[in-house]
């Protein structure tokens, strides 16, 4: 599809919603991707990129920044507490705070680097025990340690809704829990279903494969 053409359906689904369209921030998702193919996005003026892994992050993004330097890069794939360090180094923002260990780790290093990130909390809204995130019934909690013990400045909210369920019943009880915590960031929706998630109030939209074509298995 492409890049433009993304941007142009995320435009009509902003509109039909009646929400800004300044309101929703594509993030394209590189991840697995070559520098080269990220280039053509940088080049159309794109500048919001995610990542699953800090180490291919790491190999990639560093040459590509010393080309453009207003890049803004997002983790948005599960975090390991020995990579706090790098993922704070790396990364503008970080969208997979999942556990206590992992809020303490990024505090202790955002306050070592003296760097501020953009940070989310990822909820585990289908509750699968082989996916990582806070439990919806904990999501509250959670957000008020990282906040008011750890001082973390916590923007919103994160899903991946289960692949065979109706992801907008998700997005409805991400937005709601979001309420509830006083949030009003919420990162959901991929290439499959952004539309929807920006019809339930996402904010960001993590796009991969429908703007850089479909990846190739390892």
């Amino acid at each position: 599809m492409g890049i433009a053409e993304v941007s142009a359906k995320i435009s009509t689904a902003a509109r039909e919603d009646g929400r800004p369209l300044s309101d929703i921030h594509l993030i394209a998702v590189s991840k697995t991707y070559a520098a080269d193919a990220i280039r053509s996005a940088l080049n159309a003026g794109h500048r919001a990129f995610g990542e699953n892994r800090v180490q291919e992050a790491a190999g990639k993004w560093p040459e590509l920044r010393a080309d453009y330097n207003d890049i803004d890069l997002h983790l948005i794939g599960p975090l390991q507490s020995n990579k706090a360090r790098q993922a704070v180094e790396l990364f503008n923002a970080i969208h997979t705070i999942d556990r206590p260990k992992i809020a303490e780790a990024i505090a202790a290093e955002m306050k070592s680097q003296s760097k501020a990130l953009a940070l989310f909390i990822q909820v585990n809204t289908g509750e699968e025990p082989q996916k990582a995130g806070i439990a919806p019934a904990e999501t509250t909690g959670f957000v008020e340690k990282c906040r008011n013990e750890l001082q973390l400045p916590i923007q919103g909210l994160m899903c991946i809704p289960p692949v065979d369920e109706e992801p907008g019943v998700h997005f409805a009880l991400l937005g709601e829990l979001a309420r509830d915590a006083g949030l009003k960031q919420l990162s959901m929706g991929m290439s499959s279903d952004y539309d929807i998630a920006i019809q339930f109030g996402a904010t960001h939209v993590r796009v991969g494969s429908a703007i850089f074509g479909a990846r190739t298995k390892p």
